[in-house]
């Protein structure tokens, strides 16, 4: 049980008795792949489902909720995150494979499913081997790679509301479309069902190599990166468009656009968050000046600027930006 502590700020006196863990100003910037960011007024890792119902079923209506998965694809403002940031754990990361389905924890990591159906012989699942994320984190977004996407082998899932009432969606119901799902913003995803074939386990797991190989010759994964930044827009691909537009190698403070893919940001070892969004807002400046295409942020930022300094102005696009 963690019980309320005087020497914590008034948010953690405030929140409902758990057996999970919660933690007040906690370092959320670390967790990323970024490394950056300011801290979680509140972190909530709850022990199970229903401490996580019971939680959000007491919650003061006014605290804002936030979920973060392993921070892969996520941006932490330096100023950090009000109210209660929730990352699922340890007792939403089970798999288990029945026949040609799989069902998971919304907390496992995309890549531990793929290896999972793969040693049950469930073929179809092999591209989730390339998204570095969680399940829970892939609903949202629509996440896909390498021809597929969550849409092609999601069953259904299971989520929470902000009261803690507890829903079940199809594919369907969730209306997914390219990085994109129509779900209630403040749903909390905590389980899901996938559908594969019957495959030979050997034959997975080299498709699974193939992809695990494209991913180191194409993409900067062992540096300090969010994964790709940006959607392609229609009829196009975001990392020709940045190259294009004369962004390759570009910094601003300690970030900077990758050499080996430019739809890729990356800490060179000393960038703020604000370095990061701020080359990411100049990129998309210059890449409409060009072609008069806006591209749309697929890494989620969230939490404040820090505290005196401006936040980074997103706006209308226009040649008259120019400078």
């Amino acid at each position: 049980m963690t019980p309320p502590n005087d020497s914590r700020d008034g948010l953690i006196r405030r929140l409902p008795r758990v057996r999970g863990r919660l933690t007040a100003n906690a370092p959320i910037g670390p967790m990323t792949w970024f490394r950056v960011g300011g801290p979680a007024e509140a972190l909530f890792r709850p022990a199970d489902l229903d401490d996580l119902a019971g939680f959000l079923a007491a919650l003061p209506s006014d605290v804002p909720v936030t979920v973060i998965g392993v921070g892969s694809n996520l941006l932490v403002r330096d100023g950090g995150i009000r109210g209660v940031t929730i990352r699922l754990g340890r007792g939403f990361v089970d798999i288990r494979p029945d026949g040609e389905r799989v069902e998971t924890g919304a907390g496992a990591l995309d890549l531990n499913v793929a290896l999972t159906a793969a040693e049950a012989g469930v073929a179809g699942l092999e591209f989730l081997s390339g998204i570095p994320g969680t399940v829970g984190g892939g609903f949202r977004t629509n996440a896909g790679a390498y021809g597929s996407e969550f849409k092609d082998v999601l069953i259904s899932a299971d989520a929470l509301d902000r009261r803690g009432e507890p829903h079940t969606v199809t594919s369907a119901d969730m209306r997914l479309s390219y990085r994109h799902s129509e779900i209630a913003a403040d749903w909390i995803f905590v389980r899901a069902r996938f559908k594969g074939t019957a495959g030979d386990p050997a034959e997975i797991g080299r498709r699974m190599t193939d992809i695990r190989a494209a991913r180191e010759a194409s993409q900067p994964i062992r540096a300090r990166t969010g994964g790709s930044t940006f959607a392609n827009p229609p009829g196009h691909q975001a990392w020709r468009l940045i190259d294009e537009a004369g962004c390759r190698g570009l910094t601003r403070g300690g970030a900077m656009v990758s050499e080996k893919h430019t739809n890729f940001l990356i800490n060179t070892g000393n960038a703020t968050a604000a370095d990061i969004e701020g080359l990411g807002e100049e990129v998309r400046r210059r890449v409409y000046e060009r072609f008069g295409v806006r591209l749309e942020w697929e890494i989620r930022r969230i939490g404040q600027p820090f505290p005196g300094t401006a936040p980074i102005a997103e706006g209308e696009l226009t040649a008259a930006s120019t400078g």
